[in-house]
């Protein structure tokens, strides 16, 4: 008796977006962690979005391509990296986080799995702060988001500091963004576009690390609130949580039985 043995899955190629603005010290150490990546990126795309610090000096200096968007606002920004990024697989993060080291070969893996999912979103574990705060911090921070996406968006929010995507599926959505608004939550409107014609899954492994900066500044912190608010508002009524969430039942893209806990946070492995 012979054992037919299963060809190997193609190995996807990977691009990795990093928008940032004035933060070198923080993206020389995200950086850092993608170099030391188990499966390292094909190419890692930083959009320099008008920093006046040597961030794009230390893109470079790292072997990152640099592209440069004019256009104030993260929107802008990450768009621009998604329309320049040349690999089958798109991940986003921001400049201070921090991904495990196996944060790259967790998603290719997960996308092989899941042909039918064209998006991953995960979670997160504070890295910085007082470290009896970070893991009740985390829960709470991450927890309200899934659960105040999923009310507003009918399915999972996307968390752009741990997001993935297939570049078919941006360039599906690409010309319908608000990339030109600076007043947008790119993770909400991104959510907005991608939700209403592909598939969404949780990436439980695809450890993340990010900072305690939102909580450090009040006014940074309501202007994402506020953001938030202006994207989901931007977007009705057509976009109303019963529509949405109708018409994907219509379509068959119902809500993914493996989302996160509400109050779960992503720890590292």
């Amino acid at each position: 008796m012979t054992l037919e043995l299963r060809p190997p899955l193609r190995r996807q190629t990977v691009s990795v977006v990093i928008p940032v603005k004035d933060d070198a010290v923080m993206l020389r150490r995200c950086l850092d962690a993608l170099a030391a990546q188990s499966e390292p990126a094909d190419e890692v795309v930083v959009v320099d979005n008008a920093s006046c610090d040597d961030s794009a000096e230390i893109a470079r200096a790292s072997g990152a391509r640099v592209v440069a968007c004019a256009t104030a606002g993260i929107p802008a920004a990450a768009a621009t990296g998604y329309d320049h990024a040349t690999g089958e697989l798109v991940l986003r993060l921001d400049a201070d986080s921090l991904p495990g080291p196996t944060w790259i070969a967790d998603l290719r893996r997960d996308f092989a799995r899941r042909p039918d999912v064209a998006v991953l979103t995960g979670g997160a574990r504070f890295v910085d702060g007082p470290r009896v705060l970070r893991a009740p911090l985390a829960a709470t921070y991450l927890g309200l988001y899934a659960l105040l996406g999923f009310a507003a968006l009918g399915h999972l929010p996307l968390f752009g500091s741990n997001l993935a995507f297939r570049r078919t599926a941006w360039r599906s959505v690409s010309a319908e963004v608000h990339r030109a608004d600076a007043h947008v939550h790119d993770d909400f409107d991104l959510a907005f576009h991608l939700g209403a014609q592909h598939r969404i899954g949780y990436a439980r492994r695809a450890g993340m690390g990010i900072s305690m900066r939102p909580f450090d500044d009040r006014r940074s912190f309501r202007t994402r609130v506020a953001r938030g608010f202006h994207t989901v508002v931007s977007h009705w009524p057509d976009e109303l949580p019963h529509r949405r969430l109708a018409r994907r039942l219509r379509r068959g893209l119902r809500p993914l039985p493996d989302g996160p806990e509400p109050a779960a946070a992503e720890r590292l492995p």
